[in-house]
């Protein structure tokens, strides 16, 4: 019995890693915003988002796990192939944008802990990520992966340590407040873009595949995407929970580092380290992720060999893409472009893209062709339709906003 428990822990991962990711320091500055601009009034929307998240991620693993397919894959063989190129494309350039804000992000972190520029942090960082997914092997990648993951549970103690007003927060938490004025009504769409992230789905369903777990690990994959997703959204609600309390009203918050000096007058030495320790786990979890996710739906879209287990020489497409995607993101955040201009336009293509890639998972995951007695069951199906509904209405808003 404790031989098989131990042997279930250690297929545990993708889901856990995935969640950690999506609190990525981009997500970070989303959810301080969100605190610092609406209070606790969004807390809903994380009790409401994170079965969503569960639905979503849970039905990209179980293709994964059925078919032996990444999605890439998968929508090749089902629909034309230009439709595949454009979805990996659009995930691609949106994943690049992001690693461009949150490589910044952990720059700026460094450069107020020393007060050495964060440009000179930018190759180093790079370079030190690059190091470890390219010349590690998968198992060891991945324990680092899910150790970065444990120490963002430190959002939780400064939650704890803000000392927010209990019975506020749990009517926030459980009635939903839903006010129509622009500013609350764009942080409730940041805040639902960001839990869900077209990124997140891709990683999740390759890393599946990599694990070469099959249809009888399917119940340990989905308690590690419920145990992943739960995670995520708790330190996500931590955030705006430290955020309302501790910069409540503090308009002027655009990037991470006016979070964590906005944080060091107002609440403290530790908040402050505390913030800025999270950025940069998070930042160090995230990137890998982002540009791993970009390597797995480029590879599979051309039928390269891919995976982390592979050695550089025997994956030169998917090592490639990886790398690149590390160093556009770094020519982003060394060109005009800046880190803000870089998350939103990401963000504007993540909310193209998730409406079109819940459409598709609720299609596919009822599939009997593929999934034959897994396809999905009811409760899922109505919380995809919702993710769908949810995710379309936010892009059309977002867009009639920007056109």
């Amino acid at each position: 019995m404790k031989e098989r428990v131990k042997e279930r822990l250690k297929k545990l991962g993708p889901g856990i890693i995935t969640g950690g990711a999506g609190d990525d320091p981009a997500g970070i500055l989303t959810y301080t915003i969100v605190g610092a601009t609406t209070g606790f009034s969004q807390l809903w929307l994380l009790l409401l988002s994170t079965p969503m998240m569960i639905a979503v991620q849970n039905t990209a693993a179980k293709l994964a796990l059925v078919t032996g397919k990444s999605l890439p894959e998968i929508l090749s063989k089902f629909y034309p192939k230009k439709f595949t190129y454009g979805i990996v494309l659009l995930l691609s350039v949106a994943n690049i944008l992001t690693i461009g804000a949150d490589l910044e992000a952990v720059a700026s972190i460094f450069q107020i802990l020393t007060g050495v520029k964060s440009i000179y942090y930018l190759v180093p960082i790079t370079a030190l990520i690059a190091y470890l997914v390219t010349f590690k092997r998968y198992r060891t990648v991945k324990k680092v992966l899910i150790g970065l993951t444990s120490i963002l549970s430190l959002y939780i103690l400064s939650a704890i340590m803000s000392k927010p007003h209990v019975k506020s927060l749990l009517l926030s938490t459980f009635i939903p407040h839903i006010d129509f004025k622009i500013a609350f009504l764009l942080s409730a769409l940041g805040l639902l873009g960001t839990t869900i992230s077209p990124y997140m789905i891709f990683w999740q369903a390759s890393e599946e595949k990599e694990e070469h777990a099959t249809v009888a690990q399917a119940k340990v994959a989905e308690w590690d995407t419920i145990l992943g997703m739960v995670y995520s959204n708790i330190i996500a609600y931590a955030i705006i929970v430290s955020s309302a309390v501790m910069l409540h009203n503090q308009k002027n918050i655009e990037e991470i580092s006016d979070a964590a000096l906005a944080l060091k007058p107002v609440a403290g030495e530790y908040a402050f380290l505390i913030f800025s320790l999270g950025v940069l786990v998070s930042g160090f979890l995230a990137v890998p992720v982002l540009a791993g996710s970009t390597a797995y739906a480029v590879a599979d879209t051309f039928g390269w060999r891919e995976g982390l287990e592979n050695r550089v020489s025997d994956a030169r497409g998917f090592y490639f893409v990886f790398l690149s995607s590390l160093l556009i993101g770094d020519f982003i955040d060394f060109s005009p472009i800046s880190a803000v201009d870089a998350l939103f336009y990401s963000q504007v293509l993540d909310g193209i893209l998730l409406p079109v890639m819940s459409f598709l998972l609720l299609i596919l995951g009822n599939n009997r062709k593929i999934l034959g007695e897994q396809k999905n069951k009811l409760p899922t199906n109505v919380l995809l339709l919702l993710t769908l509904i949810t995710s379309f209405s936010a892009t059309v808003y977002l867009l009639s906003n920007i056109l």
